[in-house]
């Protein structure tokens, strides 16, 4: 009896994944498994050293030696890209940093102060003490020191109604002063704030938020500005708006030009070169319905000049240089459109304000030949000395790795969620399966938490969509995002006192934004709704051959994203609504929903029953 060790390999977006298993005959003794991150982007070359990896510590596990491996089975690994294209985007650049938003943590004073911007050294030394002045204050001056100054100017009769500073000192500041005054701190870039110029100041009481100069009316009333000009500075009290305060300075120059670079237009083809143009502009719902009219997508190609165009030309570009192919001959086989927002930065802001613009955020399927996953064989083999092939479709492994799930039997639908794809599988009684592979899923959720947020850090948005939320209120209570409390015997680290936390499983991750904890549940729940709720329904209704869900019964979770702590549940209580039972599962009735797609290679290579 000849016994054979095989090593099923998943290579994912987000990790790659391995099975070992010893085969006699028409059975398998599953060994051990083991995961690590990918390396490089999915079916290129730079997988290889991932895949090393996974294999060394899997044979660590097993208790055997890579030379002791007899094949390697590799999936055919279609690579899927998330990309932004952005709705609205515009670059308003603002002549002699006339216009400019910031919101400090503690401003000092409250109310509105209008008057021209001076040195806080020259304040003394103005020629026309009748007008009003807002004093500008750099890092140089100790705060004692300003307000003594800010003191000595009202007793001379020079009107200071307002201050912009550089420091961390308002609330210094304002509690030595005779005459109470709002105050703007923590400008970090005070040297761009012109001098002797018409400004506006203005801070709201702890609590509320400012009214004046986040309605563009209002600052059309302070500036005096007409029709024309108000409609261009709309796009500055639009990005004050929830602002506890705010600073705007305009120059007697104060002209704002606009310059976009338009979101652009894309041609879906389709077969018997059957094309559909949309619109970024139309939305996310537009796009896809646009899209379900063609009956297969053969590519898409963007407007030059756009951003959508460059977002396509650019992908095409990346991946012709990984795989070594021609840009033309890589082609969109899939793609996913979702309403984004995006947080867009406004030229002249003094501390990297951001103005939040509607959006759309797309996932593209990129479809190559057989060329880079066999180059990643190939290389392989070389590098180990072991034989390498590639074996079937993903969604086709996944469904005969599901199989090995306790309780269930043919005919059976999977729904994989991974880090790039959202696949389902069916399988009927005979054995014949239909697949579909789609663009989008946790890698698009992340992005979308990463932006709606302005995280700017991937790794921190990967963190918020893992893990649930709390608020740490003392020491040694923490408010829970569903409103319950929880108390600890041990005190909470200092540097997480008062702030929104990421609950990991044996830290606590501070947030440095502002955000609420609501407002960041929101967008995570939101998220994950808009992209794998409308994933597995696209992909679920091409399985079926009547394309009707409510024809289904039975469905089985597998990949990364079933282990979520929402997602699960989220698609239960929607397929709930087409009588479909789903849970995920757990392959080889020990490793939960994980490892499918490596077990199924295995198993497709001896296609009969599995011996744990």
């Amino acid at each position: 009896m000849v016994k054979k060790i095989l090593a099923g390999v998943d290579i994912g977006n987000s990790s790659t994944e391995v099975a070992i298993a010893c085969v006699e005959e028409d059975h398998a003794y599953f060994l051990s498994q083991h995961l690590v991150k990918t390396t490089g982007i999915k079916g290129t070359t730079d997988n290889v050293k991932g895949i090393r990896l996974a294999l060394q510590e899997a044979v660590k596990k097993a208790d055997i030696e890579l030379k002791d491996i007899d094949l390697i089975r590799l999936n055919d690994a279609v690579p899927v890209i998330g990309d932004l294209a952005m709705d609205l985007i515009s670059e308003t650049i603002i002549t002699e940093s006339s216009m400019i938003g910031h919101n400090p943590d503690t401003p000092g004073g409250a109310g509105l102060g209008v008057g021209t911007t001076v040195l806080i050294d020259q304040l003394l030394n103005v020629e026309e003490k009748e007008q009003d002045y807002i004093a500008v204050i750099p890092n140089l001056f100790d705060y004692e020191w300003v307000a003594h100054r800010l003191n000595q100017a009202k007793s001379v009769g020079i009107s200071v109604t307002g201050a912009i500073v550089q420091k961390d000192d308002g609330v210094l500041i304002h509690n030595r002063l005779y005459k109470k005054i709002p105050i703007v701190d923590e400008v970090a870039l005070i040297d761009k704030v012109p001098l002797l110029k018409l400004a506006a100041i203005e801070v709201a009481l702890p609590g509320h938020v400012i009214r004046t100069l986040s309605n563009p009316y209002g600052l059309s009333t302070v500036f005096q500005l007409d029709p024309d000009q108000t409609l261009q500075i709309a796009l500055v009290a639009k990005a004050l708006v929830g602002n506890r305060s705010a600073v705007v300075i305009r120059t007697p120059q104060g002209e704002v030009v606009e310059r976009k670079i338009e979101a652009g237009r894309f041609m879906l083809i389709g077969t018997n070169n059957r094309q559909l143009e949309v619109s970024i502009n139309d939305g996310a719902e537009s796009i896809m319905k646009k899209y379900e009219k063609l009956e297969t997508l053969i590519d898409v190609k963007g407007e030059t000049g756009t951003n959508v165009g460059g977002m396509f030309n650019g992908l095409r570009h990346d991946l012709a240089q990984l795989t070594g192919q021609l840009p033309l001959e890589i082609t969109i086989s899939d793609l996913l459109a979702v309403d984004a927002v995006i947080p867009t930065s406004i030229s002249g802001s003094m501390a990297g304000e951001l103005s939040m613009e509607s959006g759309v955020a797309l996932a593209s399927m990129v479809k190559t030949d057989k060329v880079p996953v066999q180059k990643v064989a190939s290389l392989l083999e070389k590098e180990m000395g072991i034989e390498v092939e590639v074996g079937g479709v993903e969604a086709e492994m996944a469904i005969r790795g599901a199989l090995t799930t306790p309780g269930t039997r043919k005919p059976i639908v999977i729904l994989d969620m991974g880090g790039g794809s959202t696949d389902a599988a069916m399988m009927n009684e005979s054995g014949n399966i239909i697949s579909s592979h789609l663009a989008g899923a946790g890698d698009m959720v992340t992005m979308l938490i990463n932006s709606e947020l302005a995280l700017r850090d991937k790794e921190l948005a990967e963190k918020i969509k893992k893990f649930p939320l709390g608020k740490v209120l003392s020491l040694f209570h923490m408010q829970l995002e569903d409103g319950t409390m929880l108390f600890s015997e041990e005190p909470f680290p200092p540097y997480t006192f008062g702030k929104v936390v990421i609950r990991e499983e044996k830290d606590l991750t501070p947030l440095s934004t502002k955000v609420s904890m609501e407002k960041v549940r929101e967008i995570r729940r939101s998220a994950k709704r808009r992209v794998f709720l409308t994933n597995a329904l696209r992909a679920l209704k091409r399985v079926i051959p009547t394309g009707n869900l409510k024809h289904l019964s039975f469905v089985v979770m597998v990949g990364g994203s079933a282990l979520d702590f929402e997602i699960p549940q989220m698609l239960t209580e929607e397929l709930g609504k087409y009588g479909i039972v789903a849970g995920f599962a757990n392959i080889r009735g020990t490793e939960g929903p994980r490892n499918a797609v490596a077990t199924g290679l295995v198993l497709s290579s001896i296609r009969h029953e599995v011996i744990k």
